[in-house]
């Protein structure tokens, strides 16, 4: 970390910290509810696959829910998912502006997200799909990083992110829509709308959703060709509840998800005569339903689960040659191409709770399920097809045991048979909870995982290099990736009358044997060609701390630091001809996040949040006409400042609540500067924050 970057940090903790104070002093002049309580004991469900209170599971489980996701003002999962400790969120493409979630330093192909606990989230819909799903779908969002996720199967070696949608709770409705404006340039215009009806007897209720996004071009260095992409997304759904009796439940979701999205050359033409464009036309349905029945004296429950998700696309991606027999060719089989991908997941979970196993309290889960998915992409004027199924049949037990009052045992294991592996593969997890008192807690966990030799989401992304398109193609005897992941993590928290206060801090370390890498092999008519193979062993550990205090529900601070670092055993060689280099590329050994929120009154609203991206090193190739050669750069940190004021009004004689909010994104214009130009540009060469200074107002109707 440079001393500018020590500079940058500082400044906004001190932004942040005498804004604070300031917003104390302000809130004591009021009347302090003392009669409030304040609660770290959260319900989830993700650590254990049973609901438990937060404090209570071995395994760490962040938190992020709808509340906080609106006041920190973001579009959609992508935007959000940075303001959780040990995450990163990364725009990967110039020109399509595809991202990935890294969690614990590793790649999003390491990381499942999940949609209501089912994986159907697939790697096809992993380059897309998270600036696909709104924010207004989303109940909340529950994070286990690291070994502690190896219960959810293959792919879930970094950690694995539950997106919770949306249930029925209370009649009412709500209508947000608000504009931003990027940099003085692009318009952005966004719509969200809820409803909720639920009977008056609780047994039955619906939650509908709707969202349109519509936002234009951005071009940074006024070459003409955008950083970022023209996009309309649309997303409509529902989700519906209905207890049979006191004992069965029966839950279903479902949603269909439009996008189309455009970058490259901003002109008003054809994509296929542009110098250079990425169109995509995404069209997704997906749901799951889940039966399930208590019985036993509720000491028992049976849960019975199916999911699914289709995604078809339509897409470009190409550069217009300049002699003439290649625009002649171009012009008679332009490279457009399609996708067609199916994600199909059923199975079952059987829950027992015994209250006398050896005097001691003991939850048994067991479970199975199978899970396939197909993914056809091809582009027949690159020559360019793939067509993979894979399937996996997974089976789980699990015990949950309260040994004593202030020690907890959790240990399980998974055996997975994937249809692109010969032998069974044997996933354990143990966990352990010591209590040391009434708020401190000691955990200590260890897994194994696995990935199977598949393509995943980067492998799916044809980009743009050296006046080309760059493929990635994976070598015939692939092996699977397996993975070891140790932690020890200390929470604690501090309650009093007004305040609440704590920390966590998580040391991490994960092995990786037979890493898969990727390397360039060489290159063809259309451009480079990369192949994914098997390296040596990678280390990924570190350290990460968690802050976080609640004054009297009036102000609340988050914060979270990691320091880390990610090499391989040996140099991986990147770029052909260029020195090979131990490090994970795209991945800071500094990052983090802080978000202040304070309410003044019952009306008034503020938020203040800032995202720390440390140096990375980034493979930068030639063919824009200020990059001569092929290079591994070394990127500048970043801070990233973001504000929000909101009031709320209420008419009256009515039900009716108005808020009224503005705010800045990225204050102080902290983008990138040294983007490529033109058509042969490398559109992998893009780091820093998603958006450059952005000005936002909006209004939410809400009942």
């Amino acid at each position: 970390m440079n001393r500018m970057s020590v500079i940058k940090i500082v400044a906004c903790i001190v932004y942040m910290f005498v804004f604070s104070c300031i917003a104390i002093a302000q809130v004591s002049k009021q009347r302090i509810d003392t009669s409030s309580s304040y609660t770290i004991k959260d319900i989830v469900i993700t650590g254990t696959k049973t609901f438990k209170r937060k404090t209570e599971t071995p395994v760490i489980v962040n938190i992020l829910d709808n509340k906080s996701l609106n006041q920190l003002q973001v579009c959609n999962l992508s935007e959000g998912l940075k303001f959780q400790p040990g995450l990163r969120v990364e725009t990967d493409c110039q020109t399509c502006n595809y991202t990935q979630l890294r969690m614990n330093g590793l790649q999003g192909s390491y990381s499942q997200i999940l949609i209501n606990g089912r994986p159907v989230f697939s790697p096809l819909m992993g380059l897309y799909g998270m600036e696909q799903i709104p924010v207004n779908m989303i109940e909340r969002i529950e994070v286990v990083r690291g070994g502690g996720s190896s219960l959810y199967g293959s792919s879930a070696i970094g950690g694995t992110v539950n997106i919770i949608t949306k249930l029925p709770q209370k009649t009412g409705f709500e209508l947000n829509s608000f504009y931003q404006n990027i940099n003085g340039q692009t318009n952005d215009f966004n719509f969200n709308g809820n409803a909720t009806v639920l009977d008056k007897s609780g047994r039955k209720g619906i939650s509908l959703y709707v969202s349109k996004r519509d936002r234009d071009f951005f071009d940074a260095n006024n070459d003409q060709f955008s950083e970022i992409s023209k996009m309309e997304n649309t997303a409509v759904g529902f989700n519906t509840f209905y207890k049979i009796n006191e004992s069965q439940k029966l839950e279903l979701s479902f949603c269909n998800l439009l996008e189309n999205r455009i970058g490259g050359e901003m002109v008003d033409k054809p994509v296929y005569l542009t110098q250079q464009s990425e169109e995509r036309k995404h069209r997704i349905w997906m749901g799951n339903i889940d039966y399930q029945i208590n019985f036993n004296k509720n000491k028992s429950s049976f849960i019975l689960y199916s999911a699914f998700q289709e995604t078809r696309r339509n897409h470009y991606t190409g550069i217009f040659p300049n002699d003439s027999d290649a625009i002649q060719k171009h012009l008679a089989n332009p490279p457009f191409g399609s996708t067609y991908n199916l994600t199909l997941q059923g199975g079952f979970q059987l829950n027992h709770q015994l209250n006398n196993f050896f005097r001691t309290k003991n939850i048994l889960t067991i479970g199975a399920e199978v899970l396939s998915d197909q993914v056809k992409d091809a582009i027949a004027a690159y020559s360019y097809s793939v067509n993979q199924y894979t399937k996996d049949i997974g089976l789980f037990i699990q015990s949950d045991w309260d040994i004593t009052s202030q020690f907890n045992l959790l240990s399980g294991v998974r055996v997975d048979k994937h249809n692109l592996l010969e032998d069974l593969v044997m996933s354990p997890r143990v966990a352990a909870l010591f209590k040391l008192n009434r708020n401190t807690q000691l955990r200590m966990n260890y897994g194994t995982g696995f990935r199977a030799p598949q393509a995943f989401d980067t492998d799916l992304h044809i980009s743009f290099a050296s006046g080309g398109v760059s493929r990635v193609q994976l070598l015939r005897n692939l092996q699977q990736e397996h993975s070891q992941s140790f932690s020890i993590s200390l929470n604690a928290d501090k309650i009093s009358d007004n305040w609440i206060a704590g920390y966590t801090l998580d040391l991490f370390h994960t092995e990786l044997m037979n890493a898969f890498v990727l390397e360039q092999i060489g290159e063809d008519v259309f451009g480079k060609i990369f192949e994914k193979r098997n390296g040596q062993s990678a280390i990924v550990q570190g350290v990460t701390l968690e802050l976080r205090a609640n004054y009297n529900r009036r102000i609340q601070i988050e914060a979270g630091f990691t320091i880390q670092k990610s090499e391989f055993e040996t140099p991986v060689e990147y770029i052909k001809g260029i020195e090979p280099v131990k490090m994970f590329l795209r991945t800071p050994n500094d990052y983090g996040f802080a978000n202040l929120n304070v309410a003044i009154g019952k009306r008034n609203h503020f938020n203040l949040n800032y995202v720390y991206t440390g140096e990375m090193k980034l493979a930068h190739f030639a063919g824009a006409d200020n990059v001569l050669t092929d290079q591994i750069t070394t990127t500048k940190a970043f801070s990233d400042l973001s504000t929000k004021i909101a009031r709320t009004f209420n008419p009256t004689k009515s039900k009716f609540k108005i808020d009224i909010y503005g705010g800045i994104k990225n204050v102080f214009n902290a983008y990138q500067i040294d983007f490529d130009k033109g058509k042969n540009r490398d559109s992998n060469y893009i780091y820093g924050p998603s958006l450059p200074r952005t000005f936002f107002i909006g209004f939410k109707i809400m009942l």
